[in-house]
């Protein structure tokens, strides 16, 4: 009776070990559940966690290298505006037009200033406006506070452009320093722009980086060693047998004992 129930005890714990062995093939996971190994789950989870919220950073770092985009390229046609104003001025400082011809010069710009005016009023990025001059965060890591600020400006850039007045030639003079300075305050903001949209694509390259590292630590950590694993469920198979094998023998002597009785 003792052999029969080591016999059973061996069987059992073959079965379960083989139940186990199976699950982790069929799942290609190491660890399913706490039982697994409690220690190992913990730290899977948190490699878990972190990759989240990497990925959830490179697209965040994404929309900030998108906004610097569109705002690059609204500041882009302002600043061909404002090359066009300049070019009109210096025609309207020619002193052989006439208040006619200024006043037909004046008609283009005015369009122009408007033009200007739309791009700053109404540049948008999900829902919310380009050039309010005020920083916007970007989240761009995935602890807190890793975060990168980018702001585009305001129509203050160009205050003074969209009240150029060149029906006189002087004028027309003045604009000419103040499209210039235009022309700067443009630029300058645009190379800001670059410089995040730089930043922002650097911010990507390392979590990036970062991501791959975690998924693999935590891939060695999970995963599941198929040469093992089919090693562990072939010994499994051999104890089971075994098992079966001596609780029959079990069985039989204790019949033989019993006839002798």
């Amino acid at each position: 009776m003792k052999v029969q129930n080591q016999s059973f005890n061996f069987l059992n714990k073959a079965e379960e070990s083989k139940k186990t062995i199976t699950e982790q093939l069929a799942s290609g996971k190491r660890v399913n559940s706490a039982s697994d190994d409690a220690a190992a789950l913990s730290i899977i989870e948190r490699l878990q966690a972190q990759q989240s919220g990497l990925s959830q950073a490179i697209r965040n770092a994404n929309d900030g290298v998108s906004y610097s985009q569109v705002a690059e390229s609204a500041l882009s046609g302002v600043n061909e505006s404002v090359l066009r104003i300049e070019e009109l001025s210096l025609q309207a400082s020619n002193g052989a037009l006439t208040d006619s011809d200024r006043s037909a010069i004046q008609q283009e710009i005015t369009q122009l200033q408007d033009s200007i005016t739309d791009t700053f009023n109404d540049t948008t990025f999900g829902g919310q406006a380009v050039f309010s001059g005020n920083d916007v965060e970007f989240q761009v890591g995935d602890n807190a506070n890793q975060v990168q600020s980018i702001n585009a400006g305001d129509s203050n850039l160009v205050t003074n452009v969209l009240s150029i007045d060149v029906s006189t030639q002087s004028g027309a003079q003045a604009a000419l320093g103040v499209t210039a300075q235009a022309r700067d305050d443009i630029n300058d903001t645009r190379a800001s722009l670059g410089a995040s949209q730089n930043l922002f694509e650097q911010s990507i390259r390392s979590n990036t980086s970062s991501v791959i590292n975690v998924a693999a630590s935590q891939s060695r950590i999970q995963d599941t060693d198929y040469a093992q694993a089919i090693s562990q469920r072939t010994a499994s198979d051999i104890l089971s047998q075994a098992s079966v094998a001596l609780a029959g023998q079990a069985n039989q002597n204790a019949s033989q004992v019993l006839g002798l009785l």
